[in-house]
């Protein structure tokens, strides 16, 4: 290939606009549950919803990422990557959204976030990271955001409350195993390349299941289609990009806290857009949450500061 066929770099961010881009690519990913929840209201299922975000996203993608080009470079690879990334994502996604109809948007997204711990505990259970103090403080704090924002099991709340819970909580556990497996698919085919295969393996499984349940309606209300596209184009494809390149210049640690404000934006948005209370013990449970995965992202005090 000759040097002027060569992709130029990508130029340089100063850490004030990397910043901003991972704070703005958090907010994107924070909007998704009021999104999904205005589409429902609006009477469209879950999995329509997810699965024309999904279609729409991995066609967006496939631009970005080269198109089918890049796709046939990486030969059957592509098929276990969108069998696998594809079927976690939307694993994920049914599991943590499903939970908006039992449990308030702002207590779904706190409990969703627990998942820095989890990868963490995991880690550990593996023998692949130790269980030091610092870890061992930030789980802790985890759990009782959990109990500040839900209350201990079996205190009075509701069957349906307790099934939004857990299925918030099976989220973050599914999210804290995708995650390893995602970043190495990510190292190996490119994190552009990976994203798109994760969006249209997504949308394979997605629209199959909905296609199995019943079919997909293509009339919906215009609040339906404004939402889906809103989530495929803002919330998937630019916030996706957006965080790339913050994390480019910032480095996992600093992008981990600058990522805190996703739960937070999410609860008040919430609270603007739905009329969700926003309660104290929420606010109290989600800091004690967000002050985990600081604790779980700052540098040990053996890193060097150049590593840091």
């Amino acid at each position: 290939m000759s040097a002027s066929s060569t992709p130029a770099a990508p130029s340089p961010l100063g850490i004030g606009r990397a910043t901003a881009l991972v704070a703005f690519s958090a907010c994107c990913f924070g909007t998704i549950a009021i999104l999904v929840t205005v589409a429902t209201r609006a009477g469209a299922r879950l999995v329509e919803i997810l699965a024309w975000r999904y279609v729409l996203a991995a066609l967006l993608l496939a631009f970005v990422a080269g198109g089918p080009a890049a796709v046939r470079r990486t030969g059957r690879r592509s098929l276990g990557v969108m069998a696998l990334a594809g079927g976690g994502q939307a694993v994920v996604a049914g599991l943590s959204l499903s939970a908006l109809r039992f449990i308030p948007t702002a207590t779904m997204a706190f409990l969703f976030y627990t998942y820095p711990t989890w990868v963490t505990v995991i880690a550990a259970m593996r023998g692949k990271e130790p269980l030091t103090g610092r870890r061992l403080a930030a789980l802790v704090l985890s759990l009782a955001g959990i109990v500040a924002m839900v209350g201990l099991p079996g205190a009075g709340r509701s069957s349906d409350a307790t099934v939004g819970v857990l299925l918030a909580l099976a989220g973050a556990l599914a999210y804290a195993l995708y995650i390893p497996m995602l970043g190495d698919f990510s190292r190996e085919l490119g994190a552009a390349l990976v994203a798109m295969l994760t969006a249209a393996g997504a949308a394979v499984i997605l629209v199959a299941t909905a296609l199995a349940g019943g079919g997909i309606i293509v009339r919906q209300p215009g609040v339906v289609w404004m939402a889906v596209v809103v989530m495929a184009l803002v919330c998937t494809v630019i916030a996706f990009m957006c965080f790339l390149r913050g994390l480019e210049t910032l480095g996992p640690v600093r992008t981990a806290i600058v990522s805190t404000v996703e739960p937070f934006w999410g609860a008040l948005l919430a609270s603007l857009v739905l009329a969700q209370p926003l309660t104290v013990r929420t606010l109290a449970g989600g800091a004690l949450v967000a002050a985990a995965v600081i604790i779980l992202n700052l540098p040990s005090r053996e890193t060097s500061p150049a590593a840091a």
